[in-house]
């Protein structure tokens, strides 16, 4: 087989990116909660090293996308499926009302760094979470409908749902200063 030179691999975000890799081998849980916090410290890079006004750009038209909603939508994503789906706790919902369901992208008052502090809150609460479970075989209850929801598959939704939102925040990066990376 032919040697692939270093310079063609994807190239990393930066000098600053202290990332830990997931595994290539390692149970299941390990596997997943390493790919969970790569992403999730894959989004804090993309948001890195940018004043506060520029976060909150909208850099896309005709999409609304800012990093700084990105941000909002993430640490309520965190908080309903580890908090209140999975260990049942009776926590307001962030970012959302049934008069305005997409608060957490279109209103982006309050400060970015006040937003930072909440989403690493609400991501150290889930690791608690996941932590205590016996089992990636837990449930919770699914809201929508009703049923069970295993950890196992709240696990693999979180990682699909950073993967994407770090499509969006390598694109808004991109255009907000040409930081590039994966």
């Amino acid at each position: 087989m032919t040697e692939i030179p270093p310079q063609h691999y994807a190239q990393g975000w930066a000098d600053a990116d202290d990332r830990r890799m997931p595994p290539l081998v390692g149970d299941e849980r390990e596997i997943l909660t390493s790919f969970l916090e790569f992403h999730r410290e894959t989004f804090a890079l993309k948001c890195a090293g940018l004043p506060a006004e520029r976060l909150s750009e909208r850099g896309l038209p005709p999409s609304g996308l800012s990093l700084h909603g990105l941000l909002r939508h993430l640490t309520g994503v965190e908080r309903w499926w580890f908090r209140q789906q999975f260990a049942g706790e009776d926590v307001p919902m962030l970012y959302y009302s049934d008069e305005d369901p997409d608060q957490d992208f279109d209103r982006l008052d309050g400060s970015t760094e006040q937003a930072f502090a909440l989403w690493r809150a609400e991501c150290a609460r889930s690791r608690e979470i996941v932590a205590t479970a016996a089992s990636l075989d837990e449930t919770g209850v699914h809201r929508a409908s009703g049923g069970p929801v295993a950890l196992r598959r709240i696990l693999v939704h979180m990682i699909a749902e950073y993967a994407r939102h770090n499509g969006h925040a390598d694109l808004l990066r991109e255009r907000i200063d040409g930081a590039t990376g994966y």
